[in-house]
């Protein structure tokens, strides 16, 4: 018996457990790398939450029902196919938009904004969380069946797909959610091959038409956030004491932090929303520089395992949907750290998978599940 045939055998017989239980997770369509990055998060969410909302245990349990929710909604989409999905597509768009105007209609008003629907027998919860699902869904559905590169009257009536739901998202008002989901419906365009001729023109289009938006789009808080981002220290006690002690939370925790629970901007109360936008200034304040790379670590690999499945999508339409959701959710991480720190305005984003919020995490999930079924199903 020669040394190569002893190898073979010993990596072939090596691991029995580890080869069947990858084999069960690959015939039940799921990722096990992904899903195992996905729990890390989710339990470091739950512990950052945990001093975030100074130990609301009922808060906490709650959390963690969303996320056991949101996992069996991962493990549902991911097993349905492609095919599936491009066959409700337009569907669920109609819906979408029912919902979208229901909430205008008869939503559900908190903190001056009406974005929540009350359904009967139903919780309440988000429509505009959902429409981060369906509209790239509904966008990828109507260009895989245009050829590609696209046409320009194609580009104009996907343009319409994703403008219609933008729309009744401002009405809310909810200016940072509706940017957010043009955005997810503009990568499917991009990823479709749109020209970066049209994609110059179409940035300097919305330069030019941001003075419009100004004066006859955007709200009074909208504006003051825009000031506020500006110069912060213009109103300290009012529209900037959120983004001051963000920072002064931040620049405190230093390279290792003051440790876990015992931040003084977040335990004292000094930093608002430190369970929702603001949550990673707790993280930056009790487990300092360190803490906040590791994180960051940790969505750098969920986005790169999730673009190594886009890459393996066998259909034009699952590479334009799992691309656009996966650079999509790098979106959100890069837009809340970004506001936190004060190089963006604060647009209430939360923080993927960390912020508290129910409708968020699970809609999260089913995206993570969508990007699995893409990439595992094979092509009939």
């Amino acid at each position: 018996m020669s040394s190569s045939d002893f190898t073979r055998t010993l990596g072939s017989g090596a691991h029995p457990g580890f080869d069947r239980s990858r084999a069960l997770f690959t015939r039940m369509h799921l990722d096990l790398l992904l899903l195992v990055l996905l729990l890390v998060l989710c339990l470091t969410g739950l512990l950052i939450l945990y001093t975030g909302s100074g130990k609301d245990l009922h808060m906490l349990t709650r959390q963690a029902i969303h996320m056991g929710i949101g996992s069996l909604g991962m493990i549902l989409a991911a097993q349905l196919p492609p095919r599936f999905y491009q066959l409700i597509a337009p569907w669920a768009y109609l819906v979408a938009l029912a919902a979208l105007l229901g909430v205008l209609i008869a939503g559900v008003d908190a903190k001056g904004a009406q974005r929540w629907l009350a359904l009967p027998g139903l919780p309440r919860f988000q429509p505009s969380e959902l429409v981060k699902l369906i509209l790239p869904l509904t966008v990828a559905w109507y260009m895989a069946r245009r050829p590609v590169p696209p046409h320009i009257t194609d580009l104009l009536k996907a343009s319409v797909i994703i403008v219609v739901p933008t729309i009744l998202i401002l009405k809310q008002p909810d200016l940072g959610t509706s940017l957010l989901i043009s955005a997810s419906g503009l990568l499917v365009l991009f990823f479709a091959g749109m020209s970066w001729r049209l994609i110059g023109s179409l940035i300097a289009l919305v330069s030019a038409c941001a003075p419009l938006m100004w004066f006859f789009v955007m709200h009074a808080y909208q504006k003051q956030r825009v000031l506020t981002f500006l110069n912060p220290e213009s109103d300290p006690l009012g529209s900037g004491w959120n983004i001051i002690q963000s920072k002064t939370a931040i620049g405190s925790g230093g390279i290792e932090g003051k440790g876990f629970m015992q931040g003084t901007q977040s335990q004292l109360e000094f930093l608002p929303e430190s369970h929702t936008d603001f949550i990673i200034a707790v993280l930056a304040e009790e487990l300092g520089l360190i803490g906040v790379l590791l994180l960051l670590l940790l969505y750098f690999l969920i986005i790169f395992r999730c673009l190594v499945l886009s890459s393996r999508c066998e259909t034009l339409f699952g590479r334009l949907l799992a691309g656009s959701l996966s650079v999509t959710f790098f979106i959100y991480v890069f837009v809340n750290i970004g506001m936190v720190s004060g190089i963006l305005p604060v647009v209430g984003v939360p923080l993927p998978l960390v912020s508290y919020g129910g409708t968020s995490v699970v809609s999260l999930m089913a995206a993570f599940g969508l990007i699995m079924s893409m990439a595992t199903h094979q092509k009939r």
